[in-house]
């Protein structure tokens, strides 16, 4: 197969090194790791990445009628090629979307951001969708999680997705140790190509890294091709994902001409902040995180318990102002629940000092319940139809 417009070029391989990891020495972004607080002008330039401008925006618009919020608002803020896979479908070329999830844990509101994302792309753009599971990797790092408790994860996760509500009939679930035989021959192709010495700058990986780690990174690249080998030809593909994957991608671009395809194109998201002080929302830290299967008391007790931008005592408040920037509980409600008119409006408030913590708690707490509780019945549904979108290797419907 071969690639008439190629996709723009993009910036070396950058060494994971400890001092590359601690982009301005505050913090830290890897496939594995999001610490402190992240500069995302400093991490577009790290990576090599285009910020969205305007003029992407106005191209969106002016395709499927209307900007998304999570675009409008600078949620999602990066991209590799994303306007060359407008034009391929301004043209009558469709694209492939492609996006995953490590089943490391339960679903949190930080892995749903992306993925209600994806699901407007896949509506607007009438795109099909891989969604890839990878519980091989999952299993691989660390040394604290048994096999059973990642199939335990990877099925929970699996009711998430479903309850997005993706189209059935062009949507397929990808779990790598159950789908392995989709992927590998791609993964062989893609592990040929790429060096150790190629893999150990990118990832960072050392001497004390299992083997099985060190042979992953084909296997989450695979979905970037398998469009092309599902439609028998050069299928553009586009990754909604947050920018902690970008690396896997970095390497699948440097290898896809020399295999004959398209590069595959990205457009990247922030980190939803967890309740805590810095750094993404996590599973790893539960306290932090709104899950999708938390009671409605146990949501309200997060977000009451909540970090904030506010200043220690109310008098302070109202003489300096709040950060509402630097405030976790502003962005879950910029993000999900306020529109664009009441956050501009909340966060001029809150830097006047008209506004107290307690208040947009109140206005989180209110619209999270119900989030919370509606995706559950959505979740329960999604337990009859799980076999409607798992991959089996035939061609998705037009």
């Amino acid at each position: 197969m071969s690639s008439k417009m190629e996709p723009g070029p993009d910036a070396p391989s950058d060494n994971n090194n400890d001092d590359d990891e601690k982009y301005g020495g505050d913090f830290k972004v890897t496939p594995w790791e999001v610490e402190g607080e992240v500069d995302y002008n400093r991490l577009v330039e790290k990576f090599g990445t285009q910020p969205i401008t305007q003029e992407l925006l106005q191209k969106v618009k002016g395709m499927v009628g209307e900007i998304h919020p999570m675009l409008k608002l600078g949620y999602f803020f990066s991209h590799r090629d994303f306007d060359w896979v407008l034009d391929k479908k301004d043209k009558g070329e469709n694209f492939y979307l492609y996006t995953g999830r490590g089943p490391s844990g339960m679903v949190h509101m930080g892995h749903v951001m992306p993925w209600i994302f994806t699901k407007y792309l896949q509506d607007k753009f009438d795109a099909k969708l891989l969604f890839q599971l990878t519980d091989d990797e999952k299993f691989l790092y660390g040394q604290d999680r048994t096999r059973e408790e990642i199939k335990k994860y990877t099925y929970e996760n699996i009711l998430d997705i479903i309850a997005i509500g993706f189209n059935p009939k062009k949507t397929r679930i990808i779990v790598d140790t159950k789908h392995i035989q989709h992927l590998y021959p791609l993964a062989t192709e893609i592990a040929k190509r790429i060096t150790f010495s190629t893999a150990k700058a990118v990832f960072g990986f050392n001497n004390s890294t299992n083997i099985g780690m060190i042979g992953f990174p084909p296997v989450q690249a695979a979905p970037c091709f398998l469009p092309s080998v599902i439609e028998g030809k050069n299928t553009p593909v586009l990754i909604p994902a947050a920018i902690d994957q970008d690396p896997y991608w970095r390497m699948t671009r440097d290898v896809a001409d020399r295999m004959g395809y398209y590069k595959p194109a990205q457009i990247h998201s922030k980190f939803l902040p967890g309740l805590g002080m810095l750094g993404k929302m996590s599973s790893s830290r539960p306290e932090t995180a709104i899950f999708t299967t938390d009671a409605p008391e146990v949501v309200e007790k997060k977000v009451v318990s909540a970090f904030t931008g506010g200043q220690p005592t109310v008098a302070l408040q109202r003489q300096l102002g709040g950060n509402a920037l630097g405030c976790p509980v502003f962005w879950y409600l910029r993000y999900f629940f306020d529109t664009e008119k009441q956050s501009d409006e909340r966060l001029l408030k809150c830097r006047s000092g008209n506004l107290l913590c307690g208040e947009c708690k109140s206005d989180l707490a209110k619209g999270a319940r119900p989030f919370v509780a509606e995706f559950q019945k959505r979740r329960e549904k999604a337990r009859d139809v799980i076999p409607m979108f798992m991959y089996d290797g035939r061609p998705l419907e037009e």
